[in-house]
Formats: C-alpha cells, sequence, structure tokens
C-alpha cells in the first residue's frame, strides 16, 4: 500500500516529473540538424538519407534501416540509393528544380571579385594545411535528403537538394 500511495502523491507533484519532458534534446542540437544530415560526411560527395523502417518490394526485395547515400543521375532522370558507395535501388524522378536567382547571383561581377578572393585564400590556406598534412579545405554545398510515406497514396516521396538542384522521387511500398 504504501508503495501504491508513494507512486500516485509522485505523479500528482507539480515539481517533479517521472518521465522527461518532451521533445527531449540532450545537446541543444534538434534531431536532423547537425551537419551530418545537412552536409553529410567529409568523404561523401552526396547526401545522406536516413531509412527507419524497413522497405519492401513486391519481389521479396527489403532495404534494411540505415544511413544511406543518394545521388541524382547524370540525365536527372533516376535518383540512386546506394549503401557503401553500391546502388541498391533506382527511383524515378518525378520533378525536378533548378535555382536560376543563384546561377544570377554568381554572374555579377562584384560576387566574382569575392568568390576569387576566397579561392585565393582557401589556395593559401591548403598550402599550409598540406605542409601539416592536412587535408585541403574544400567549400561546403548544402546537400540535403529525406524520405516520407504518405498514407493516402501508399507512396513514399524522396526529397533530395544538391547546390541549387532540387529534385523528388517517389516509389510504391
Amino acid at each position: 500500500m504504501f508503495e501504491g500511495m508513494y507512486a500516485e502523491k509522485i505523479l500528482t507533484h507539480e515539481y517533479i516529473r517521472p518521465y522527461p519532458q518532451q521533445p527531449q534534446e540532450t545537446s541543444g542540437y534538434y534531431i536532423g540538424s547537425d551537419a551530418i544530415y545537412r552536409y553529410s560526411l567529409k568523404d561523401s560527395e552526396y547526401p545522406t538519407i536516413i531509412i527507419p523502417d524497413p522497405l519492401f518490394d513486391n519481389n521479396g526485395g527489403i532495404i534494411r534501416p540505415g544511413y544511406y547515400e543518394i545521388a541524382l543521375s547524370d540525365s536527372r532522370e533516376f535518383l540512386i540509393l546506394m549503401e557503401s558507395k553500391k546502388p541498391i535501388a533506382i527511383i524515378p524522378v518525378i520533378k525536378i528544380e533548378e535555382d536560376a536567382s543563384e546561377k544570377n547571383r554568381l554572374n555579377n561581377p562584384t560576387v566574382k571579385k569575392e568568390l576569387k578572393k576566397e579561392a585565393k585564400a582557401r589556395e593559401k590556406t591548403n598550402k599550409d594545411r598540406a605542409k601539416v598534412g592536412m587535408k585541403p579545405d574544400e567549400p561546403e554545398i548544402f546537400m540535403e535528403a529525406e524520405i516520407e510515406y504518405h498514407p493516402k497514396g501508399e507512396y513514399y516521396l524522396i526529397k533530395y537538394q544538391k547546390g541549387e538542384i532540387k529534385a523528388w522521387g517517389a516509389f510504391k511500398g
């Protein structure tokens, strides 16, 4: 009886919380805002996608949950899902966008001058880094990929972005 009363008093006490409040963020970062999600791994040229649940196809194939890289084909007709640089799935692209404002910005003469200054400074930094045996510093390109399930149409939608190119792919699951 004492244990039951104790648990009841703890649960109704306004200053003691037996369970953590939601959302529970331990380091100040929101889940998905870390550099691994936005800029992928240092050695990777492609965005990283997280597949939380196993994906099945009609032939009995399975894509296990985990971290995968996703690339846009050269013809921009397919998204390629890769595991350890080996393609495991090809997803058709349903929509593609390219940001024209970024091209216009890069053609601006003042921006060109700034980019040349940055390139010179990066070249100097890379020479110093090479003397010490460090990898060269390369400009980071914004990369992001995510997967969503739409229960109405019973399909998965993959959103892909690398630099100024955005693509959406879909497949039935």
